[in-house]
């Protein structure tokens, strides 16, 4: 396991979830033999988490890291073990789909410039608001990739989930984000590379308690910040733009995901649903028609 950590994983995305996922594993699993783990072993682990509450998307990152560890060592190394964790993945429910509305989040964005800890709060949720990025992309966001005389931000394939290279269009609001971090920056830390940092330069690594504050202060329940990409797909879906235009721009890898959206628009259903009206002033002439013929 500190093999793949130390190797493989340091190219994902995750490999703090799967560093995550390791010290769950570990509890359980140290000591064994890889050649003495069963079926029934990793269904004993399985039984555990669930019974400690652990939703079935976290139980899955978690074996399903011991699954590709050991399958990693089974082509690499050339190990003869088993691998008993094949084909144990647990059926995850629907994604939570969770968005406020612009009146919630101009209370939000107010509350978010009175947490005296977090002066980057309100900038993290306008940009997030209008761009759709995840918390990850916008905490990770560096100056090079922040082009604003085209208005854009550059993703590159260790940028984004889907490993793709992509960009992201700024609209007025979240180019003033920029721009307050860029005043930040400018005052505090002018050398940095983060768009999102502290004052001397480091990287912010999470936004998570400060944002809490803010929603607690405002009465806004189970709102969290990888809602705020919600409620970007919500709005634009309210707004008439069509689902394969969200799906651009969030970078749905599979437009199914973006369809999760497609009920916040009922307009358009209506619309389509018209085209099948049937005139009967329409049968009335033609069955007139008919009969004199």
């Amino acid at each position: 396991m500190l093999a793949y950590l130390d190797g493989p994983s340091q190219q994902k995305r995750s490999k703090d979830r799967d560093e995550f996922s390791a010290k769950r594993l570990f509890p359980y699993f140290q000591g064994r033999e890889l050649g003495g783990i069963t079926a029934a072993d990793v269904r004993g682990y399985i039984a555990s988490r669930q019974a400690n509450g652990v939703a079935p998307a976290t139980i899955n990152k978690e074996i399903g890291l011991l699954r590709t560890a050991l399958n990693w060592a089974r082509n690499e190394l050339e190990w003869d073990i088993p691998n008993p964790f094949n084909g144990r993945k647990l059926k995850e429910p629907e994604g939570r789909i969770r968005w406020i509305t612009r009146e919630e989040a101009l209370r939000l964005m107010e509350a978010a410039k009175n947490e005296p800890k977090s002066p980057h709060l309100v900038d993290f949720i306008r940009l997030s608001l209008n761009t759709g990025m995840r918390r990850g992309e916008v905490l990770g966001l560096e100056w090079n990739r922040v082009d604003l005389n085209s208005n854009l931000i550059y993703l590159g394939p260790s940028n984004q989930k889907n490993g793709k290279i992509g960009s992201v269009p700024l609209n007025n609001e979240a180019r003033e984000a920029i721009l307050s971090r860029r005043r930040f920056a400018t005052t505090n830390c002018p050398n940095s590379q983060w768009v999102f940092s502290h004052e001397d330069g480091t990287r912010l690594g999470s936004v998570r308690k400060g944002f809490d504050g803010a929603c607690r202060r405002v009465g806004l329940i189970d709102f969290h910040p990888h809602d705020l990409r919600h409620t970007c797909a919500a709005w634009l879906v309210q707004a008439g733009v069509t689902i394969r235009e969200v799906a651009e721009l969030l970078r749905h890898s599979d437009i199914r995901v973006t369809m999760r959206y497609a009920h916040l628009s009922p307009d358009n259903v209506r619309a389509a649903v018209k085209a099948l009206e049937i005139s009967h002033d329409s049968v009335t002439l033609t069955n007139h028609s008919s009969s004199k013929t």
